[in-house]
């Protein structure tokens, strides 16, 4: 779905006005759609990823969408790096002020049986999904902290609740982004910070494209077979979209949610 298809939120602009967002993984997908939803809410951000190109055309649709002038930045980074976060923070700090927001929403998936999961695929799944949230986290909770207020939400997926088959590395990862999403919204319960976690079902998104194209490469379905096969996972017999995300992450973040602390919430029609 193109960035400025995206309906605008229902909430009344301006409620994030002052405050400054760290998405990662926010040039594409689910991660573009928040940062559109923040910046709805005159939050500034900052989109994160690897490559600067489809960071710099992330910009320029956000500020179509928005239709507005508003505080928005990008910093390179890989999140499985902890001197590459710590430089990507440092920088998007001077440029817009610490980050009172962080979305960890940068991951990986990847597929195989469990025989067949070599160690550099396991660890990569880790490096990425588990352990990227981690660097990010630290790098930001201490401003926060500072400031007395700060929201964590950690996009994970039904993996992090449930299990998949073929995909052994990647739910261990999310199991594991879930756990720490409990055990630190407990330490940070009375200093007015959040950690909290949203589980999407199957998305549309690119990442979930080219699942749909190693599913037809693999089994010989069509594309339309693997992605209704996909969709009959969720009760409503459907893909989840972006917006549908972006609005339970948004929500999250917002001042008057700040009771909501150390939840898993699916987004998945029911699936769970």
């Amino acid at each position: 779905m193109p960035i400025n298809s995206l309906p605008v939120t229902a909430l009344s602009h301006g409620a994030l006005v002052g405050k400054h967002a760290l998405v990662t993984g926010g040039a594409q997908g689910i991660g573009l759609a928040i940062a559109k939803s923040l910046l709805l809410q005159a939050a500034s951000v900052t989109i994160a990823g690897r490559t600067e190109a489809s960071l710099q055309a992330a910009v320029l649709a956000l500020q179509d969408a928005v239709q507005a002038d508003a505080c928005l930045g990008y910093v390179q980074l890989d999140v499985s790096d902890a001197a590459s976060v710590a430089l990507a923070v440092a920088a998007a700090t001077q440029a817009r002020g610490s980050i009172d927001i962080l979305i960890n929403n940068a991951g990986q998936a990847a597929a195989a049986p469990f025989l067949k999961t070599d160690a550099e695929l396991w660890q990569r799944m880790l490096a990425v999904n588990l352990t990227g949230s981690f660097h990010c986290t630290q790098a930001v909770l201490p401003a926060m902290l500072q400031a007395g207020w700060g929201r964590i939400v950690n996009l994970v997926s039904t993996a992090g609740l449930k299990g998949y088959a073929y995909v052994t590395a990647y739910c261990a990862a999310k199991h594991g982004v879930i756990g720490l999403t409990r055990a630190l919204a407990l330490e940070v319960a009375t200093k007015g910070v959040t950690v909290n976690a949203v589980c999407p079902g199957y998305t549309e998104t690119d990442l979930l494209q080219q699942a749909l194209e190693n599913i037809v490469a693999k089994t010989g379905r069509s594309e339309q077979e693997a992605k209704a096969e996909l969709g009959a996972a969720n009760p409503q017999q459907r893909l989840v979209q972006p917006d549908e995300v972006a609005n339970a992450v948004l929500w999250l973040c917002l001042p008057q949610s700040a009771a909501m602390n150390g939840q898993a919430i699916a987004v998945a029609g029911g699936e769970i």
